[in-house]
């Protein structure tokens, strides 16, 4: 077997068990056992847990960033002085996500659920990992965010941007049960480029919608 067939069945393997059982949940030898590998192999091409779940995020992240810097480069280079919209920006987010090559049809809802998961998680190191390799890019983002968002406060950018992320791993983790369900009961077939497309314009308004807070009114004193 060659190694990078093994080291791909590994991946496969802590990936789908990752996404099902958690990080903690899963141990080295549920991986071994599904991949069909001795622990020598996962040893020897990783080193550790820690490292294997790394590079199960790494083997997405890495390509993606390097098609999304692509995407912010040629928005960017537009003529004229009009900075890209919320629209735009979210559509080069998402498109670069679902035009990744795939190794499976649930690859975006697995990789969606991990990266759910590395929220929800005590995984001190995964974050860590994330920040160091990805900060240029996240940076750049955040950077673009805030030029298409000029009205609102870094807090309200914050939580807004929170909120577009949940609905988005909500959405995206949860793509085969939403598109079964409509099927069921409306007949139709949904690709997930076009779930992604209908998220655009949902998580748009929601960042650039007006600045309104329900507070909670106080209680009536008693006659």
């Amino acid at each position: 077997m060659a190694q990078s067939d093994t080291v791909d069945r590994i991946l496969d393997a802590a990936e789908e068990l990752f996404a099902e059982r958690g990080f903690a949940e899963t141990s080295l030898r549920m991986i071994t056992s599904k991949a069909g590998v001795n622990l020598a192999a996962v040893n020897y091409h990783f080193g550790s847990k820690n490292s294997l779940i790394q590079s199960v995020f790494a083997r997405f992240l890495t390509p993606f960033s390097a098609t999304l810097e692509a995407e912010f480069d040629e928005l960017e280079a537009r003529p004229g002085d009009r900075a890209p919209s919320v629209e735009e920006i979210l559509g080069a987010l998402t498109g670069s996500a679902v035009r990744m090559p795939q190794r499976n049809e649930r690859g975006i809802s697995i990789f969606m659920r991990l990266l759910g998961l590395a929220y929800t998680q005590s995984q001190g190191h995964l974050r860590a990992f994330l920040e160091d390799e990805y900060r240029g890019i996240f940076t750049r983002f955040m950077a673009l965010l805030k030029q298409a968002t000029p009205e609102l406060s870094s807090v309200d950018r914050y939580w807004r941007i929170q909120f577009m992320l949940g609905a988005t791993a909500f959405t995206m983790s949860s793509s085969d049960a939403l598109r079964d369900i409509l099927q069921a009961k409306k007949g139709v077939e949904t690709p997930i480029q076009e779930i992604a497309a209908r998220l655009i314009p949902f998580l748009a308004a929601g960042m650039q919608a007006n600045d309104v807070m329900l507070v909670p009114r106080p209680e009536a004193s008693a006659l």
